[in-house]
């Protein structure tokens, strides 16, 4: 038997190999990239053989994909779903990232893949669709006139910043954040506004 072939010590071979796969793949893909990192390296890393690699995912692709959605499967619930923020302090949460945080696996994936038609591509789209989703709908919660457009500039700053924080190794969202409050507030300043001119021109005839 083979090193590639034995499992970790004291464990049998597959026991929480899935696991121990997508654990490497985190690893990995986030420290050398996806193309550079192969299955051969995968497998030694995670201490199970290749033919257990292929048992849990049938290729490279799946194990791809699989790695992008565990980062965030339910998009951000510990923003979106924080009953103790109003929607305006929702909206500018979305921008308190770690220091630390690396690109976007979203965008790396993306970037490198050079695939639109890849699974990890298409589920990277998603992702970011869901995300533009969940901020218009709050801010259209908060009140803006135009959530649509308001969720569509918010997702643009957050990764944009996400970019430029690792391009100039220096973080970048509290400045996006400044930004986003003065979008956000002039987006919400608007709707009462707009909602009073309204009601004056409806009253207005009857003076």
């Amino acid at each position: 038997m083979t090193e590639l072939e034995r499992g970790p010590l004291g464990q049998r071979r597959g026991r929480g190999a899935r696991e121990r796969i997508l654990s490497a793949s985190q690893q990995l893909f986030r420290d050398q990239g996806i193309n550079r990192t192969g299955m051969d390296q995968l497998s030694a890393v995670a201490q199970v053989s290749k033919r257990t690699a292929y048992q849990h995912f049938s290729s490279k692709d799946e194990l791809v994909t699989e790695y992008l959605r565990r980062f965030d499967p339910d998009v951000m619930p510990g923003v979106f779903d924080r009953t103790d923020l109003t929607p305006r302090e929702r909206l500018l949460a979305a921008f308190e990232m770690p220091a630390s945080t690396p690109l976007c696996p979203y965008i790396a994936a993306a970037v490198e893949l050079h695939d639109p038609g890849h699974p990890a591509s298409r589920y990277a789209r998603d992702y970011k669709t869901a995300i533009a989703a969940r901020l218009t709908d709050t801010a259209r919660e908060a009140g803006a006139t135009n959530p649509e457009q308001l969720g569509e500039q918010l997702a643009l700053l957050i990764d944009g910043a996400s970019v430029r924080t690792r391009v100039l190794d220096s973080e970048s969202f509290s400045t996006a954040a400044a930004i986003a409050a003065v979008l956000i507030d002039n987006a919400l300043q608007s709707a009462p506004s707009q909602a009073g001119h309204t009601e004056s021109l409806s009253t207005g005839g009857d003076r």
